[in-house]
């Protein structure tokens, strides 16, 4: 089942005017962020050609565990549009008590919307368990199954599997670090102009929770994937090799 953008945005109009209401009885809660990024990579795949992005969200959260938001950046596909990603999103989590561990359940779907190219739209549904305290004090580890039935909209047209486990540590002293692994699989798409159609992505980097500014964090990131650049002109390979990227995020 596709989703269209106009329900999408509506639904999400109606839960968040929903949510400045519920808000003065407490039962709702804004949260946002905002951060400029040397790069903007999604899923190892640079999205701005490898130049600076700026990006932008807010999300507004149920106690009932309801949430819903949107989510922004520039982005630069080597063509003239679309130059703006502007994503809406409606999920559900919760604790899962009942297990040791306490996962936290994460569940929904978000509509990756380009406002001046709608031919590429497309919705992804995803599921996700964070699992806290594995190792340290304060660590998680996030796992997530992502599906979407109309993978890059008119581009593609087909389906799409997106794995992912991503793991985080604090170091102390407002150093921490992070890895992260992910896969995707298509059912008719070509990433490297050879016929494959799945690859690995990768992220290993370091932050800071820079302390004089209350939210602010910087990271430091290497970033790829392993799709075959052979052939592949000078700008196409550094949209895919492993790269360094420097991002400063104030959350709020």
């Amino acid at each position: 089942m596709n989703f269209k953008l106009s329900t999408l945005l509506a639904t999400s109009l109606l839960t968040c005017a929903s949510g400045v209401t519920l808000a003065s009885e407490s039962s709702v809660t804004l949260s946002g962020s905002a951060a400029l990024t040397s790069d903007y990579r999604f899923r190892g795949i640079t999205q701005n050609q490898n130049d600076a992005a700026l990006q932008a969200g807010f999300n507004f959260a149920h106690t009932s565990g309801l949430y819903a938001g949107v989510w922004g950046s520039n982005v630069n596909f080597g063509t003239a549009d679309p130059h703006l990603e502007l994503d809406p999103y409606l999920g559900y989590s919760t604790e899962l008590s009942s297990f040791a561990s306490k996962p936290v359940l994460d569940v929904g779907v978000s509509y990756y919307n380009y406002p001046s190219a709608s031919d590429l739209n497309w919705a992804e549904f995803y599921a996700k368990l964070t699992f806290g305290s594995l190792i340290t004090a304060d660590d998680s580890l996030l796992t997530s199954i992502n599906y979407a039935n109309d993978y890059l909209g008119d581009l593609a047209k087909g389906d799409q599997w997106y794995f992912n486990a991503t793991y985080s540590i604090p170091f102390g002293a407002g150093f921490g670090g992070v890895a992260g692994l992910g896969y995707t699989t298509t059912s008719d798409y070509d990433f490297d102009g050879k016929g494959s159609d799945d690859y690995l992505d990768w992220k290993v980097g370091v932050n800071y929770a820079i302390p004089m500014f209350d939210g602010l964090t910087a990271e430091l990131a290497a970033v790829g994937t392993d799709i075959d650049t052979d052939d592949m002109s000078d700008v196409a390979k550094r949209g895919v090799d492993a790269g360094a990227v420097f991002t400063l995020t104030k959350s709020f």
